[in-house]
């Protein structure tokens, strides 16, 4: 990760607060002074804010883990949806779907279908329906990808969420306290940070500051995905269905099976015979063999016509 100067945080104006009258309390730790009635933000404590935020989320994505981007303010919203896509991870920019933490089950079964209508379009099994039901499919498809679109590549409830105006999405940090997801959030002079694990104090409201914020996280939870990518061990499914990583597995020098290859067996080959006429003389067996001796035999006596 590039380090951070206070002169970047200055130009970005990350240390203009609210102004005098609508701060909290709680806030007062982060606030350096007040100027023509608007409270200026200590930018040492936003530096080391921003650092540690930064290295929590970047050790997330080192061991493979989910952060979700939360900004739906009008100044936020493109800028979380950019630096989102850019690092590849979930973000919701439209507005906070009511449960979203709290009510995940639902929410999983939502993706679901998302996923499986996005599926059959690609594959165009729409075909089959009639025109007005495509056109409806489409329609509907749209306003769920408006929503969710951010947030389909979630399985699972994400690790941490990063919030920007912490006031504004007031239900997204009490969803994701009640689940016990850490929370990292930029924190402006008019908010309470206690309910906050990474507090960030910077200016919530410009664009030059957001954008800043934003892209600085991002970058380390992308280094940190790389990283991860880099040094993933692949797995290995084995034949009693545990699946364990290449280094556990122990495999032996087995010699190399000789192929033997057998000709089909050709149909016995028939010799032709040819009939020859065997005459037999006196004192031969039709064997083929030596002439054997006369046999004896007694001459019948013809009646005598005396």
């Amino acid at each position: 990760m590039q380090d951070v100067t206070l002169k970047q945080l200055l130009e970005a104006g990350c240390h203009f607060g609210h102004k005098a009258e609508r701060w909290h309390p709680k806030a007062d730790q982060f606030i350096y002074q007040r100027r023509e009635g608007i409270h200026i933000i200590d930018l040492a404590k936003t530096k080391q804010g921003l650092k540690k935020a930064a290295e929590f989320i970047k050790d997330l994505a080192k061991q493979g883990k989910t952060v979700l981007f939360v900004g739906t303010k009008k100044q936020a919203a493109a800028i979380i949806k950019e630096e989102s896509l850019r690092a590849g991870t979930a973000f919701i920019s439209k507005r906070w779907i009511g449960g979203f933490l709290t009510n995940w089950e639902q929410v999983h079964k939502n993706l679901e279908k998302i996923r499986n209508l996005k599926n059959e379009q690609e594959k165009d099994i729409w075909k089959k329906y009639p025109k007005h039901e495509r056109v409806k499919l489409g329609r509907y498809l749209g306003r769920l990808e408006m929503f969710y679109g951010g947030v389909l590549s979630l399985m699972d409830l994400p690790d941490a969420v990063f919030v920007i105006d912490i006031k504004r999405e007031d239900i997204a940090v009490k969803e994701a306290r009640k689940q016990g997801i850490p929370i990292v959030a930029m924190v402006d002079t008019n908010s309470d940070p206690t309910a906050i694990e990474y507090v960030i104090p910077a200016n919530d409201d410009a664009v030059g500051s957001i954008k800043f914020i934003v892209n600085y996280l991002a970058s380390a939870f992308l280094e940190g995905r790389l990283e991860f990518e880099k040094n993933k061990i692949p797995v290995v499914k084995m034949t009693d269905g545990k699946i364990k990583d290449l280094k556990t597995v122990v495999t032996k020098k087995v010699e190399p099976i000789k192929t033997v290859i057998v000709e089909k067996n050709k149909p016995a080959e028939v010799k032709k015979i040819e009939k020859k006429e065997i005459v037999l003389t006196k004192g031969q067996s039709t064997l083929g063999g030596k002439p054997t001796k006369k046999a004896t035999t007694k001459k019948e006596k013809k009646p005598s016509t005396k």
